[in-house]
């Protein structure tokens, strides 16, 4: 049976990255991450290479060619590369956006951003680049300029590489995204919020949303961070826990929205996504305040049924247009 062009794909990333693995003794995603930049030079980078393995590796890199694919291919096969490096690794703020989720958002941005052809999109949670990646290979008829910020050194050289290897211009920074960020504000802010206490008290101290007593919730910052970083009347995705607002900081969350933002909708997630109940996200969708701009007469608030469930599904999408003809 003729392999698909996904699993091609998937077998050159992950036969490259297992010899480099044992070659440089290290993890499957730090290999990953350098078998990336391989197949974008073309050639073997590393030096700590035994003459053997250079041999095997250079032939891969120079016989494969990754012009003949599809960005969106390139995409689905890295993620799987990522996934199976991930499920070797115990870290737990190594997860990934599910595709599902990632097309849906590119939706919800060509949707809002209908009018807009060149965007600035920036996201401050960046890790692998798999959010940012689905956006950019959806929105084709957009020219977008995109910025990331990760703190975790593995994710972001996996981002990187993801970037090269479907020749995306993206710009990244390794930095805690809650410490002063030097870029300009965006048109757009997307991003999979980290769930969890942010341990720099004194840096949390800062933000408007702190918390009166211990630590803040980092999700809340990230909201802060990003509202500050996206321009007036510019729209913010934020993939949330669906019990955003129900927290003991969550009165405080509300007022700050208010005085910043439009809500201008919230899509809950199909629970069949998640291990359980309490682990269900949703799609919270605002707009920064701007002059003359103002917030919708009613917001979208839409629950999506199992994906699987097309007739659900479709009926969901033109609810979703309706809303778009009389909102937009």
């Amino acid at each position: 049976m003729k392999s698909t062009p996904v699993e091609e794909l998937f077998y050159e990333f992950d036969e490259t990255t297992k010899i480099l693995q044992d070659e440089l003794s290290c993890t499957y995603l730090d290999a990953l991450g350098e078998t990336g930049e391989n197949f974008f030079q073309g050639k073997v980078m590393q030096e700590e290479i035994s003459e053997e393995s250079k041999k095997v590796l250079t032939k891969h890199y120079t016989e494969f060619s990754l012009e003949k694919y599809e960005k969106e291919a390139i995409r689905k096969a890295y993620q799987l590369s990522i996934l199976k490096g991930m499920q070797q690794s115990v870290q737990p703020n190594h997860h990934m956006t599910p595709d599902a989720v990632g097309i849906f958002v590119s939706y919800l941005v060509g949707k809002f951003t209908a009018k807009q052809k060149e965007l600035v999109m920036l996201d401050p949670a960046v890790g692998t680049g798999n959010l940012l990646f689905a956006i950019m290979n959806q929105l084709t008829d957009k020219n977008i300029e995109s910025y990331g910020v990760e703190i975790d050194e593995t994710l972001i050289r996996l981002a990187y590489a993801g970037a090269n290897l479907q020749e995306h211009p993206l710009s990244f920074f390794n930095q805690d995204s809650l410490e002063p960020l030097f870029i300009d504000p965006s048109d757009v802010v997307v991003s999979d919020l980290p769930v969890g206490y942010y341990p720099n008290d004194v840096r949390a101290a800062e933000y408007e949303l702190k918390a009166e007593n211990g630590h803040s919730y980092a999700h809340h910052l990230f909201i802060e961070q990003s509202v500050n970083h996206v321009k007036d009347g510019g729209y913010l995705f934020f993939i949330v826990p669906n019990n955003l607002f129900v927290s003991e900081e969550a009165p405080n969350l509300n007022d700050y929205l208010k005085k910043y933002t439009h809500i201008q909708g919230m899509v809950q997630l199909p629970l069949s996504m998640f291990k359980n109940e309490a682990a269900g996200k949703s799609i919270l969708i605002l707009q920064k305040k701007k002059d003359g701009v103002e917030a919708p007469k009613k917001a979208l608030l839409v629950q999506l049924p199992k994906l699987s469930d097309f007739e659900a599904t479709r009926s969901v999408m033109e609810q979703m247009d309706q809303w778009f003809k009389e909102e937009k």
